[in-house]
């Protein structure tokens, strides 16, 4: 018998249908204006940009508009690609500009949707964003899509690592811009760190279009972006400590793999606290519990964590003598990218590397208040809907499917489970060898690089040709992927999310054409292009013979939107395909989240070795497992959110402070009240209110004066006098640092003083916001323990967090008022001392403020370098490659500070 959710969804269709439902009549619109943009000429369709962007300044809304300007976008995109727009994109582009997450299978064409609303968004003036998950992806889609909006008389623009800062700035000025989300949320920090606005590149944060949403705002969400500076250098500790671990039994500590911690047992404690007072770095009469062991048991439990809970070419690599991270849903590597709180050290001591000093935060902020910045959101990908609560919650962005262009005829079959890990690889090398021997190019999805290599063992070993793509072979990456649907091909991938290279059957078609001719330069370009399309056909049609591409996963991932990414990889576009997911009990996902039950009806079965057990029932224990570590992932977030919140309503209003002291012309006001505040703070605090003379500390205050306001008054004086009290006290110091401060700006001159307050009053916030960045995160790391005392962590940080803000506002008015007051005329010998003094500390601060990459060594040095002519090495930036060509950072070779 029929549900009566089942019933109501059959009567009045799912709320997907009745979306999909009311894009209809625009599509048509949009359909029906074709023939009168197809007589445009190229100039007509820019003077219809023109004519759009008049309408909008007069008033006209952008949603009257759009059947009109996506018809143009069309027309453009068909003249400049020879793409023309099928009707779910045109609702794909829609549902964008609507402020929804446009779910679209692989190979349906999202890049080019993504211009439909941006081309709308954009014509208000206000710039539009397109995010991507990698830089390569960044430039490539700038340069295809760029040839779109060129046709339609718009300016594109691409941010990347390390760009020259003019660059960086005629980039954000174009209408649309294409960056990762790493380089935007950095530059965000970065502006906010700059000395005045013409510094600043960001402009307002209008829209923005999010490709590969889920792996962006969601799975990159638990890590915040922090910009930083080195702290003082503790490799010995770690290095020591390093080599205690090893000497630790599996009884003295305890290893949780979901939450990636670890703890120590009654007796690990006893045991390590003997051996670390036995190489001196525990004092005799110093316990493990006291509050001054924190650092040690801290560094101790990171170093545990690192031999325990993170593995070499899973989690990270080893390159150049350096520990790179890999993200886990992409597998690529994470160059610049590092641990925080002293982990990625103990990765260091425990790889034999150098050990890098840890950092301070200068600046940070993450993905989901970054991306909440903007007046409109939207996003893509071809999975979204399992996380469709949290775009719901978090960012307020529904989730709308969007049917394919042709129907799916992909057969996914049901999960296969063995009991070990070598009956399901035996398996798995026979499917392999099966689909091989007919012709049919097979995908093979494993979870880490250790993984694809040791399957690239077995399939070697059983004479199988084969390519690997993992982070080892980032390079290599878009020709490999490209090559993965021509007959007979098998490809060994670490995750398939946003490699932005479709697998087309037969192979890609254009990479072909450009090999060919990069092999026969000789030849006519156009014979070559024949030749290789009528081979291509020939290929594709017996790829489709054989059963279309084979996606074959060895495992089933955390979460189910990076299954459903490989799985999508097959069976684009109406394609032929089938897909199948190998698994065993040994499994990360089955060992950790509960495989006792399956193992117990596995035993019942009495089933053979080499026997898997098939069955619908398999695949929704899984998912159930599945969705319920998506759902602790969910909950961290939620919790790092929720703490950041805090912190980001007084980001928002230092931030907003620091915008309105670079727009204004003048401060001497703020200035002014802000000294008056700092002496009412000094009297009251020296001449309490309501009190008799005789309890006065006027000594106290005469010296406070001295120290804060730079003025030696008689004081004592003044309090001795009849009838003065606190308010006449106030007064007199008012008037006379007033007179202070008239006096030195006559001195200065009108405009260099409103400079000098200007700059001193960045500097100070700057200073200040670091200062209480440390404290935040200190207080952070310890507010969980309250808990104990049934207090609630959240609502104890917010409390403290508010009083430590105010106590920051108030040191920052005295540190302020201080400082103005001790600025005098300087010689020119001080001046320029001054001036070289704050350039080494901005090229050290804007050092900081970039996110370290590591260089690519080159074969040899810049033309014209002479090791001892200073001269001749141009002018690197600190984080840029050496120009002597060794393949080092410039402040690691020969720009290093002696």
């Amino acid at each position: 018998m029929l549900g009566i959710g089942t019933v109501a969804r059959k009567i009045f269709g799912t709320p997907n249908d009745r979306k999909i439902k009311a894009t209809r009549p625009l599509v048509e619109k949009i359909n029906a204006l074709e023939p009168e943009y197809e007589a445009l000429s190229d100039d007509g369709l820019i003077a219809k940009t023109e004519e759009f962007r008049t309408r909008i300044a007069g008033g006209e809304s952008l949603d009257a508009l759009l059947p009109e300007a996506f018809a143009n976008c069309r027309e453009a995109a068909r003249r400049a690609l020879g793409l023309r727009a099928f009707d779910v994109q045109l609702m794909g582009g829609i549902f964008l500009h609507q402020g929804n997450i446009s779910e679209m299978k692989t190979g349906e064409g999202k890049t080019l949707v993504a211009t439909f609303p941006c081309y709308l968004n954009a014509l208000s003036g206000k710039g539009v964003h397109v995010v991507t998950v990698n830089d390569y992806l960044a430039r490539r889609d700038a340069e295809w899509m760029g040839k779109v909006f060129a046709a339609l008389g718009m300016t594109t623009g691409v941010v990347y690592p390390q760009q020259p800062e003019a660059e960086k700035k005629t980039a954000y000025g174009a209408d649309v811009t294409y960056a990762t989300n790493n380089e935007l949320g950095f530059d965000y920090l970065r502006d906010n760190m700059k000395a005045s606005l013409e510094e600043m590149n960001q402009r307002a944060h209008n829209f923005a279009v999010v490709d590969e949403v889920d792996s962006i705002l969601i799975d990159e969400a638990r890590t915040p972006l922090i910009i930083s500076g080195p702290s003082q250098d503790r490799s010995e500790l770690y290095q020591t400590i390093d080599a205690l671990i090893p000497e630790l039994s599996d009884d003295h500590y305890s290893l949780d793999e979901k939450t990636r911690n670890v703890t120590f047992t009654d007796d690990g404690n006893e045991y390590l606290e003997n051996l670390l007072k036995e190489r001196g770095i525990l004092p005799e009469d110093q316990s493990l519990y006291d509050p001054e062991s924190t650092t040690i048991v801290h560094h101790v439990n990171q170093g545990l964590r690192a031999h325990k809970l993170f593995n070499k070419d899973k989690d990270y690599i080893v390159r150049d003598g350096d520990v790179v991270l890999i993200d886990e849903f992409t597998g690529r590597m994470m160059a610049g990218r590092r641990l925080s709180d002293g982990l990625h050290q103990a990765i260091e001591a425990k790889e034999g590397c150098q050990i890098q000093p840890e950092n301070v935060t200068l600046a940070s902020v993450t993905f989901q208040n970054y991306f909440r910045l903007y007046d409109k959101l939207s996003g893509m990908t071809g999975t979204a809907v399992t996380e469709a609560e949290e775009f719901a919650e978090i960012y307020g962005l529904g989730v709308v499917e969007v049917p394919t262009n042709q129907p799916i005829a992909r057969v996914d079959q049901d999960d296969a489970v063995y009991r070990t890990q070598q009956e399901k690889y035996d398996a798995i090398v026979e499917e392999i060898r099966d689909a091989h021997g007919k012709g049919q190019p097979i995908l093979v999805g494993t979870t880490s690089i250790e993984k694809s290599e040791m399957l690239s063992t077995l399939l070697t070993k059983a004479g199988i040709t084969h390519n690997v793509l993992n982070a080892r072979q980032h390079e290599k990456e878009a020709q490999i992927i490209a090559d993965a649907g021509k007959l007979g091909a098998v490809t060994i991938a670490t995750n398939m999310a946003g490699r932005g290279t479709d697998i087309k059957l037969g192979g890609n078609l254009d990479f072909q054409i450009m090999e060919a001719i990069a092999a026969d330069p000789e030849g006519d370009p156009e014979d070559i292009r024949r030749h290789i399309e009528e081979a291509h056909t020939a290929d594709e049609e017996a790829v489709k013979a054989a059963g279309g591409l084979f996606v074959l996963a060895t495992e089933r991932h955390e979460s189910r939107r990076i299954d459903n990414q490989l799985r999508g990889r097959s069976g684009r576009q109406g394609d032929p395909g089938r897909s199948a997911f190998f698994l065993s009990l040994d499994d990360d996902l089955m060992r950790i989240f509960g495989s006792e039950r399956l193992e117990k009806v596995l035993s019942t079965l009495g089933m053979k070795e080499g026997e898997a057990i098939i069955h619908p029932w398999v695949n929704k224990s899984l998912e159930r497992a599945q969705a319920k570590v998506e759902g602790r992932n969910f909950d961290i977030r939620k919790q790092l959110l929720k703490f950041d919140d805090v912190m980001n309503e007084q980001r928002k209003v230092i931030f907003k402070q620091r915008l309105d002291i670079m727009k204004a012309k003048d401060l001497s006001e703020i200035i002014s009240d802000m000294r008056a505040e700092v002496i009412t703070d000094l009297v009251d605090q020296y001449m309490p209110p309501k009190t008799y003379a005789d309890q006065w500390d006027t000594e106290g205050l005469h010296a406070a004066v001295i120290e804060h306001l730079n003025m030696d008054l008689p004081v004592i004086d003044w309090a001795a006098e009849e009838g003065v009290d606190d308010e006449e006290i106030i007064e007199r110091l008012d008037k006379a640092a007033d007179e202070m401060m008239a006096a030195k700006a006559a001195q200065f001159g009108p405009e260099s003083m409103r400079m000098i307050e200007k700059q001193v009053l960045l500097q100070t916030i700057d200073g200040k916001w670091r200062e209480h960045l440390l404290t935040l995160e200190h207080l952070r790391s310890v507010v969980g323990f309250r808990g104990y005392a049934q207090r609630d962590p959240l609502n104890e940080y917010k409390n403290e967090s508010f009083q430590l803000f105010e106590t920051m506002l108030d040191s920052l008015r005295m540190d302020v008022t201080k400082k103005l007051s001790q600025i005098r005329p300087m010689s020119e010998e001080e001046q320029q001392s001054l001036m070289r003094e704050l350039q080494e500390q901005r090229a050290a601060m804007e050092a900081a403020a970039q996110p370290e990459t590591p260089a690519e060594p080159s074969a040899e040095g810049a033309p014209g370098f002479v090791e001892s002519d200073p001269s001749t090495w141009g002018n690197p930036g600190r984080n840029e490659p050496c120009p002597c060509g060794s393949g080092k950072k410039f402040k690691h070779c020969h720009g290093r500070l002696s």
